[in-house]
């Protein structure tokens, strides 16, 4: 039987994990590779001001195998925050075992208990893998493309409102 996944709030001790984890992502999803000092630098900054950004990690047998992100936007059409799901990886070894929803369910909570309007992510257009996940998930396609400087279409934005029932992804 697999071990439970614990599901934590990050620490400034988890800092080296996250900018290791954030380097990889960044590597696998974008081939960027990332200045490692301004990395650690940036994941320090966010523990250190939660208001700003909240990393959430998940555990199995004591060990880091997941991560999360969430920003926050202001909706004043909706006088509430969505909560943007960013810098989500999961250690090759434990993916297909759960831990990203595992993380999802946790932050999916605690928007719904802060009142948040819904959730937000970008995903590569590529990233199929990902994309399924999202969908079984109740996350869909808003249909809403983020570019980047150059004009390129490069991510395609999925929504799930926390008050909706999960949409069907197609």
């Amino acid at each position: 039987m697999p071990a439970p996944i614990l599901i934590r709030s990050a620490t400034l001790a988890d800092a080296a994990r996250l900018a290791d984890y954030n380097a990889a992502m960044a590597l696998e999803t974008e081939h960027k590779s990332l200045d490692p000092a301004t990395l650690r630098a940036g994941v320090e900054r966010a523990i250190a001001q939660p208001q700003a950004a909240r990393y959430h990690l998940a555990e199995m047998d004591g060990q880091v195998v997941g991560q999360l992100m969430v920003t926050f936007e202001w909706s004043d059409w909706r006088n509430a925050d969505f909560w943007w799901i960013q810098s989500v990886y999961v250690h090759p070894d434990f993916r297909s075992a759960g831990v990203f929803k595992a993380l999802y369910r946790h932050v999916e909570a605690l928007a719904r208990e802060a009142g948040a309007c819904g959730l937000r992510l970008y995903v590569e257009r590529e990233n199929t893998r990902a994309q399924e996940v999202y969908c079984r998930l109740g996350m869909g396609d808003s249909g809403m493309p983020f570019t980047r400087p150059t004009g390129r279409p490069s991510r395609a934005q999925l929504i799930r409102r926390c008050s909706k029932a999960p949409s069907t992804c197609g």
